[in-house]
């Protein structure tokens, strides 16, 4: 079993940043890696990436799941 990747690290944000920083540093990422902008040979890879930083983005962005995986 792989162990997770932080995902702060994988948004490039610090522990304490705001709900307005880890939201523009998602948009940037999606932006960069999204699989429909990226060439044919780099589709799975920006695949990968992209569900990662959806993931991270979805519990860095809800209060209550941000809490419980902060412990």
């Amino acid at each position: 079993m792989t162990t997770k990747r932080d995902y702060y690290e994988i948004l490039g944000v610090q522990k304490n940043a705001s709900l307005d920083e880890i939201k523009k540093a998602y948009r940037e990422l999606a932006l960069r890696y999204h699989p429909d902008r990226v060439p044919a040979e780099q589709k799975k890879a920006a695949e990968e990436k992209f569900k990662e930083m959806s993931e991270s983005y979805a519990v860095l962005s809800d209060s209550q799941k941000r809490s419980l995986y902060d412990q």
